[in-house]
């Protein structure tokens, strides 16, 4: 089974960067699309940004497009995602998920396997 373990989250100032990343076990990762999806708090998961198994394509929610970089090492099984010019608003709980097929999709709870996620919060 799937095992995905965030780390890199904390608190930052607005405008500031966090790298997150994500080290997968389990499964073979570098079959398998990946994606970041976040929950703020009293909110749904919110999908982030998604690659694909080779890491040459990518997507991004509006919200994030151009501030947020996401990327893959399958050397190390591992997912990554460049945070800058964070806003107060990026301020939730980040999960890397994968579904038991190698899709990525928009659709935050449609994924089958979530890590325990890391908290972002951006405050002054």
């Amino acid at each position: 089974e799937a095992q995905l373990v965030e780390s890199g989250g904390g608190l930052v100032q607005p405008g500031g960067s966090l790298r997150l990343s994500c080290q997968a076990s389990g499964f073979t990762f570098n079959n398998y699309a990946m994606s970041w999806v976040r929950q703020a708090p009293g909110k749904g998961p919110e999908w982030v940004s998604a690659i694909n198994s080779g890491g040459d394509s990518t997507s991004y929610h509006d919200s994030v497009k151009g501030r947020f970089t996401i990327s893959r090492d399958n050397a190390k099984n591992t997912l990554y995602l460049q945070m800058n010019s964070l806003k107060p608003e990026d301020t939730a709980v980040y999960y890397c998920a994968v579904k038991k097929v190698n899709i990525a999709t928009s659709r935050a709870a449609s994924y089958d396997y979530w890590g325990q996620g890391t908290q972002v919060t951006v405050s002054s």
